[in-house]
């Protein structure tokens, strides 16, 4: 059995859930409202304040699903009432970032500004302190949309192993090479 899916999701005060009759499932929250399409096979209920989320046989494609399904009707419930963040840091010199709206404007190394245009459900938010690394905030209720928009702006520039030159996320350890060694 999944040890994830047949964990049963808590449901926090002002947070509804509304199921379909065609498995669509729409979760209401102070940060706003998402929906999910749910494989037909997986049966999705409200009880005593809780989502259970449950499969009809033990088939290998039925276990991945109830797992799967489990975990993102989670993400949502988390994301209408927290919200997600993703903290990005531009190492290099001349490397910028700024925003108007929802329009990010980087400059790094390259021959040409890179404007990004961000979706209306994702806020941005740049920084720049004198003597720290420029930074990208994006905050959203969709943790599957944030992480995709924010893999996107470090692909950009990916760090690169020798200086770390590049977009990297915050806190994250790069691994770094050894540059040519001098002959004697």
């Amino acid at each position: 059995m999944s040890r994830i899916g047949k964990a049963p999701i808590a449901i926090p005060s002002g947070v509804t859930i509304a199921v379909s009759d065609k498995n669509l499932i729409t979760v209401k929250g102070p940060k706003g409202e998402l929906t999910q399409q749910v494989d037909r096979d997986i049966t999705v209920k409200e009880e005593d304040g809780n989502i259970l989320v449950s499969r009809p046989t033990e088939q290998k494609k039925h276990k991945a699903l109830h797992g799967l399904y489990r975990s993102l009707l989670h993400n949502m419930v988390i994301g209408v009432t927290e919200g997600y963040k993703s903290t990005q840091e531009l190492v290099g010199v001349g490397y910028r970032a700024s925003n108007n709206g929802n329009t990010l404007e980087l400059t790094l190394g390259f021959s040409h500004q890179i404007v990004f245009v961000l979706p209306k459900e994702i806020k941005v938010t740049t920084t720049a302190d004198k003597g720290k690394n420029p930074t990208i905030t994006l905050e959203s209720t969709d943790k599957q949309l944030l992480g995709q928009i924010a893999a996107k702006i470090r692909g950009f520039r990916k760090p690169e192993p020798y200086k770390g030159k590049g977009i990297k996320f915050e806190g994250e350890v790069l691994r770094r090479k050894a540059g040519k060694s001098a002959k004697k």
